[in-house]
């Protein structure tokens, strides 16, 4: 066994005040975590609040649907763990080699808000984890600070869905802010690729990001590519 790997969705299940249903982003979990899964790390499906997240279902439709996630739709163990997910409040940050979070866009309405999220994710830092984090997961880093006051994301090389990308979507008046904005306003120093829903992934040391669902196979490989140098450095 390599390790301990977390991954932690969204709980939100509502887009806005649009009424339509949103949550996590099918791939963006499937993939990395048969990744990390292949790599010799224990994985826990998390969430914010317990219980069986919401997803979002234009990410799950049977048209077109990625090898990763019909592998997991048919994989009879993870979906018991996906029903059964850790609740944010019973996680301990220092068990974790690594912290992934997956996007969606229920996770702009939670992963920022909820008071919990940022202190973990920077114990978990501040304990030596990788953190991963793709699309719209990096609202969790937004109010992500360290233990003397500074965000995580301050000088960091990162990636995220952008606000181009919101604004494709016609979206950008729904969200409750714009993603990339805010990193930037947090520090970050924000790489991206300019084509709109182009595959972009930015390793920054034990910080591994990607920009959109298309970033996913390359951010699954970067993740476990950071935690096999982190282990190789210690």
């Amino acid at each position: 066994m390599m390790g301990s790997a977390v991954i932690l969705l969204t709980s939100h299940n509502t887009l806005g005040d649009t009424g339509q249903p949103t949550g996590f982003h099918w791939v963006e979990m499937a993939t990395p975590y048969y990744a990390l899964k292949e790599a010799g790390y224990d994985v826990t499906l998390a969430s914010v609040v317990g219980g069986r997240p919401p997803s979002d279902p234009s990410s799950a439709q049977a048209q077109d649907r990625p090898d990763s996630v019909a592998r997991f739709m048919a994989d009879a163990h993870a979906m018991e763990a996906l029903e059964m997910t850790e609740p944010l409040s019973e996680l301990r940050a220092g068990d974790y080699d690594i912290v992934y979070i997956p996007g969606g866009h229920g996770t702009m309405w939670d992963l920022a808000q909820h008071e919990g999220v940022g202190p973990f994710v920077a114990k978990a830092w501040e304990a030596g984890a990788v953190v991963g984090s793709v699309c719209h997961g990096p609202a969790a880093l937004t109010e992500t600070y360290l233990s003397d006051g500074t965000p995580l994301v301050k000088d960091k090389r990162l990636v995220a869905f952008t606000d181009d990308e919101e604004r494709e979507a016609r979206l950008e008046t729904v969200v409750p802010y714009l993603l990339e904005s805010r990193l930037r306003d947090r520090g970050a120093v924000f790489e991206c690729n300019p084509e709109p829903f182009g595959a972009h992934v930015v390793t920054d040391g034990r910080l591994v990001t990607g920009q959109n669902p298309a970033s996913v196979p390359g951010l699954a490989d970067a993740l476990v590519a950071a935690a096999r140098s982190k282990k190789a450095a210690a």
